[in-house]
This record gives structure tokens, sequence and C-alpha cells, in this order.
């Protein structure tokens, strides 16, 4: 049995839950969300909480579908209530960011520069070498934030590109490092 998925969702205040036919929509403070449910999930809205069921909870493939459906409906109750933010760190000497309108402007040693389009509901901020970026849906936040990044991965011996803030890359020796450590052996 799901743990997850077991455990009645209260919704707060300001937040309002409803079922569409074969979808859950959510609307809060910031906006609207919708998820489509799968036809193995039963989700029922009682007195300000969801409760979310399957129909054979001793399959374990829906087993599964009962907790992910639990922590997708809790997720966009938290994106419409507070939202979400991944925040991106440029390194390297001349790489700058720049935000006009729904583009986020990259200079990341390349001859040119890469204009990245923003999805719709998502925003993004720059601060030095810190990009922000910021809205309502958890996976489109991540998958943005991911397509960014792999615009210049973290180079391994310099550590030059985009990185996750607190992503931790592990640098190689170099070929000077290596050859005096081969050298001081013998």
């Amino acid at each position: 049995m799901s743990r997850i998925g077991k455990k009645p969702i209260v919704i707060p205040e300001k937040v309002e839950a409803k079922i569409d036919g074969d979808s859950i929509i959510i609307k809060g403070p910031k906006g609207e969300l919708k998820q489509k449910i799968h036809p193995n999930v039963n989700i029922a809205i009682e007195d300000k909480h969801i409760i979310i069921k399957v129909e054979n909870p001793e399959i374990k493939d829906e087993n599964a579908l009962w907790g992910l459906f639990g922590s997708l409906v809790r997720n966009m109750i938290i994106g419409v209530t507070e939202g979400f933010e991944k925040r991106l760190e440029i390194n390297g000497i001349g790489f700058k960011a720049l935000v006009s309108g729904s583009k986020l402007q990259l200079n990341l040693g390349f001859s040119h520069a890469i204009d990245f389009l923003l999805p719709a509901g998502i925003t993004a901020a720059v601060d030095k070498n810190i990009v922000v970026i910021t809205g309502i849906d958890k996976q489109l936040v991540g998958e943005t934030a991911a397509r960014i990044r792999t615009l210049k991965k973290p180079e391994p011996y310099k550590g030059t590109g985009i990185r996750f803030v607190g992503e931790i890359v592990r640098l190689k020796a170099g070929k000077a490092a290596k050859a005096a450590g081969a050298a001081g052996s013998k």
C-alpha cells in the first residue's frame, strides 16, 4: 500500500479543487493547474480533503500510481499557493545572462548570444551570475532549468558553464597535474 497515496490531501484556504471528467483542476492565488487522471486512479473531493484511491491496491503498478498522483496533486497545491523556483549559476569569464520579456539571452563564450525562449507560465530573473527560474508547475520549472543547463554544461577541467546552485562538479586534474604526479613518483 502506498503511504503517500493513502494520506488525504488538505485543501488550504484560497485554493479551489474540482474534478472535470478525466482531469483534476486546482485553482489558487498564483494560477490554475490541470492534471489528467489515469483510468485506474479514483480521486474524490470530500469536505476540504482530496482522497486518492486505486482500483486494485494489490497490483504493484497501481500502487505506484497511487503514490504518484498523491505527489502530483500535492505539488499542484504548493504550486498555486507558493510556486516553485530553480537557481542556476553561470561560471566563466565573460559569461552573462539578460532577461528581456519572455526571452533569456545568454552569452556563454560562443561566437553569438543564445536566445532562450521561456515557456508560458515561466519567468526568469538574473542577479549577477545567478539565474532564477520561477513558475507554478514544478515539472515545467525543472525541465526549463535543465534545458538551460544543457546549453553549456559544467566543464570538468575548469568548472566553467551552467550548473544548479549547490551542485558539486568534480574537477579533473588535467595534463600538468598528471605529469607532475607521474614525475614525482619515479
